[in-house]
This record gives structure tokens, sequence and C-alpha cells, in this order.
């Protein structure tokens, strides 16, 4: 059969005249917004600091692109919603991301090849080179040179954070959780977890409020505390570097409920507040409060709740007594009790203000995590090694933390100041525009008609008025 290609797509119209629409409108972009983006990048230097985690053995003389361009490129991607390496294949042809990369030649009509003339951005054949150099490559090594200290990025994490403070924080909150990212091919570390049901990976995230402290993918046949002793201790030590005397507290579900993880908070001045989980034991000990409970749901029809709060020590597993807060509460489905443990006192912390104002307050950890996986494609990790799909979290984290530094920095003071990543994409980011290339300037002009005008103007304005910019664009 002859293949047609079809260049013009003909519509309806209530009106004489065709509707008529072609791919050839010449020089445009649909993600003019992300100029902010590079706004904020040269007011924060995030990417670059990101860069310097990594060791570039490549030759300079026989590269096009720089490391610095190719983690741009990578993240930026990312951020505007192309989630596949095969995506840049055709977005390297934009001069937007050459503008936002940093390339002085944006056409890109200055390449070696003939064949890549028209085309400023790296392919996905340079760009996965980012992800799949092993550990041990150096410069003798043949195709993959660019290699990922681990290490340099677990520290970047909460250098970020105390970047973003002002001064030190009364009290910084680690908030702890385990979550699934389901795998469907032979990836290195699968494995079916029994409560998801499902093959996954079973990545553990710290946050202290909307700041990542921590990405770690891990295999799904371990305990979803697993690790985690190792990453607080980490991080904790970092954190007192530089603030000494910060109180700091964990926060997290019963699954991090362990004696090492507890012990050592107590040992090291680190307060926790976990989640217990529920036996026959702990529910006789509330057995009047339940029966309160019960009574009050019977007199009005609402959820009724009491609390209580006691000395708790398991018959095993814990090496000493513990203040354990107790929820005995009655809903229309029936009796639902609610357990925390907690190095607080009574007269620090009062029970149901402990529980209603600070422990359930959690569950924000659990929309950041949402808003990596569903927007910023945390959960992308389909190549076949754990370490390359480590990296990809890495790049997701990095993408969220350059949105979250653009809803601090840049939308501060407006209707977008709370907006989840996908709605700042979609509302700011995404801008038609034209391109045009003169001698001296690079124009781009956006749609006359976008909505979000006055809001990139506004988050334009908060931006420049952070000062002037930390790095120049060629670093």
């Amino acid at each position: 059969m002859t293949e047609c290609n079809q260049d013009s797509f003909y519509f309806a119209s209530p009106f004489r005249r065709e509707v008529v629409a072609r791919f050839d409108g010449g020089t445009m972009t649909s993600d003019a917004g992300a100029l902010l983006l590079h706004k904020l990048e040269q007011q924060t230097g995030i990417l670059r600091q990101f860069a310097a985690c990594f060791t570039d053995y490549r030759q300079p003389d026989r590269i096009e692109h720089r490391l610095s361009e190719l983690i741009r490129q990578r993240v930026y991607g990312l951020v505007l919603g192309y989630e596949d390496l095969n995506d840049h294949d055709q977005l390297r042809r934009d001069p937007l991301f050459a503008v936002l990369n940093g390339k002085e030649d944006v056409k890109g009509e200055q390449r070696r090849r003939e064949l890549d003339r028209g085309k400023p951005g790296a392919g996905k054949s340079t760009l996965n080179r980012l992800e799949l150099t092993p550990a041990d490559a150096n410069a003798a090594s043949r195709y993959k040179k660019i290699v990922l200290d681990e290490q340099a990025v677990d520290r970047l994490w909460v250098d970020l954070y105390v970047q973003a403070q002002r001064r030190q924080p009364e009290l910084i909150v680690l908030d702890l959780d385990a979550t699934d990212d389901p795998v469907h091919g032979e990836q290195e570390g699968r494995f079916f977890h029994g409560y998801y049901r499902e093959y996954c990976y079973l990545p553990l995230y710290i946050f202290a409020g909307e700041h990542l402290l921590c990405a770690r993918l891990r295999g799904a046949d371990r305990d979803a505390a697993a690790g985690s002793l190792q990453e607080v201790q980490r991080i904790v030590q970092q954190l007192r570097q530089v603030w000494p005397t910060a109180a700091i507290v964990l926060r997290a579900d019963s699954g991090f409920c362990r004696e090492a993880l507890m012990a050592w908070c107590e040992q090291a001045g680190v307060d926790y507040v976990f989640g217990l989980a529920q036996n026959s034991r702990l529910r006789r000990i509330i057995g009047r409060q339940l029966q309160e409970a019960r009574q009050e749901f019977a007199r009005t029809g609402k959820a009724a709740r009491v609390f209580t709060e006691f000395s708790y020590r398991t018959r095993k597993s814990w090496t000493r007594e513990r203040r354990v807060i107790a929820k005995a509460e009655h809903l229309a489905k029936g009796e639902n009790p609610r357990f925390m443990v907690t190095s607080w006192g009574s007269e620090q912390r009062p029970a149901r203000a402990l529980y209603e104002q600070f422990y359930c307050a959690r569950g924000e950890m659990e929309n950041r995590i949402k808003e990596q996986q569903l927007a910023l494609f945390a959960d992308r990790t389909s190549t076949a090694y754990l370490r390359s799909n480590q990296i990809r979290l890495y790049f997701s984290s990095l993408a969220y933390g350059l949105l979250m530094a653009l809803r601090r920095l840049g939308l501060k003071g407006t209707a977008m100041a709370q907006a989840q990543c996908n709605t700042i994409r979609l509302r700011l980011l995404k801008i038609g525009a034209q391109i045009r290339v003169t001698v001296r300037r690079i124009w781009i002009s956006m749609a006359s008609g976008h909505p979000g005008v006055a809001l990139f103007q506004q988050a334009y304005e908060n931006l420049a008025a952070l000062g002037p910019p930390l790095t120049t664009e060629a670093s």
C-alpha cells in the first residue's frame, strides 16, 4: 500500500471559510513560560549545584553538549511534562530549549555534522548517558563517561533546604514515608509486595515541610523502615552542622515505629511521633474509652472521640516504657481506635492536640509524593538497572525542587502560591510563542490572549526582586 503523509487537516466550520490546520508555523514553541525557570535558575543555582555532583570524563574537544546543558535539558523536559527521552528527538529542535540550556547557537546552525544541523539540543542517545553510566566508569571507558556521585546528591537535598531558610527554624519536622512504585518488566530489584499486591519498588521519602531531603529507591523485599535510621542519621548530622541547637522531630506512620529508630532518637536528642499498630493488649487498655465513645455515638449519632494516654512497653521488642496516646473513636461503621508513641511529654503536647494538629498533618507529605509521581514521573523507573532508576528518581526529585522553588519564590503572594506542580505547568509554563532570532536579540513573542499574562508578570517581578543572579548563563 502507498504510504501517505498528510500535511493539512480540515475541520468543519459554521461559516463559509474553511478551517485548515498545518504544522508550518515556523519557529514556535509551546513552552515559553519556562523562561521563568531560566530566571529562577540564575537566581538560585539549583541545577548548577546538581551538575557539580557529576564527574564528566568526556574529552572536551570532542563534545558539543556540556554537562550542564544535558542536565538542564533533561530536568526542564520533566518540568514541562516530557517524561520520555524519546521526546527529546523532537524537542532538540526547539530554540527555546537551547535558550534554557544556555546555548549560544540556538538554531543549531553550527553543529559539526550535517545531519545535526537545525537541532541545537541533545538527542536521546546522548541524554541517556546521564542515567546509564556505571558507577565505576572513568576516562578510559568507551561510551558512557558521565558518573554521578550519589552521596553528593544526598547532601545536596539538605543543602537546598538550608539555603531556602532565612534563619534557623524553631522546629524541624522530618516526615518519613514509603510508597509503591510499580514495575512492569524484569527490572533489577523488582519484588512482589504483599500489601500493594504488585511487583514494585518501595522508595523511601523524607521531607521537611515541602522540601525533599531524601528519595531512596529500594527493592520491595524489605520492611518499610529499612535503611531509614541511616538516612535520618545522615540528615540530622548535616542539619546540626549548620544549626547545632535546632529542635528536630521525626513523624511517621506505624511502619517506622521500630526500636532501633526510637532508641537512636532518644540517645541523640531527637524527638519522634510515630503511629503504633494496634493489638489486643492495646485495645484492652482503652476498653473504657472505647465504651465511652460508643455511648456518645449512640446518643448523638455523630462520630465520637475519646483520647487517653499511658505508659506502655511491648513484651519483647521495646527496651523501655514509652508514652502512648490512644484515640478511642466510634464511627457509623464501628470502632476505629488509633495509637501513637512519642518522646514528647504530656506537659509539652497534650494528647488530643498532638494527634489532631500535629500527627494528622503528615498527610501533606503524601500530597508531595503524589505530586512527584503523578506530575513529575517519579515512577518512570523502567530501565533495567536499579542504579539508573535511582538516577531517574533524582531527576524527578530535582524537577520537583525546581517547581517548588518557583512556587515559593516566584508565585509568592499570588493566587497560585499553593498550586500543585501540574497546575503551575498548565497555567504558567505552557504558553505558545513565536521565536525570532536577530543579530542582537532573541525575540520570544508569547500569545497575547493567554490567561496567565498577569501571573507571569508577577512571577517575573518576584524573581527579579531577589537580587542579582548568582551565576552567569555560561556557568
